[in-house]
């Protein structure tokens, strides 16, 4: 089951929902929920994939889909918006590390 956390863009103040762990979303959805988070490239390329394998690329990528939408916004800017404990635990997650203030 994927954890939440929000993320924010220092720049222009957004906020959005950021997700970790299993994408219960992706498994049922495939290659339509990048589509549907702005990622016209990738989620064309998901698509394409999808067909190829006959939905076996859904199961597989269920598991990777929310680490690697999460990686993609924080390189492009985001930053981890919830309580110091969570982001500790996102950034645990996703395999990152937090930059701390001293």
């Amino acid at each position: 089951m994927a954890s939440t956390i929000n993320i924010k863009h220092p720049a222009t103040g957004m906020v959005r929902v950021g997700c970790y762990g299993f994408s219960w979303t992706y498994l049922i959805f495939g290659g339509f929920v990048p589509l549907f988070r702005g990622e016209l490239g990738v989620g064309a390329l998901h698509l394409l994939i999808m067909l190829i394998t006959l939905g076996i690329w859904n199961i597989i990528i269920s598991f990777m889909y929310n680490k690697q939408y999460m990686t993609r916004m924080l390189e492009k800017g985001w930053v981890l918006d919830g309580s110091p404990s969570d982001n500790e635990l996102a950034a645990t997650a996703l395999g990152i590390e937090i930059k701390k203030n001293t």
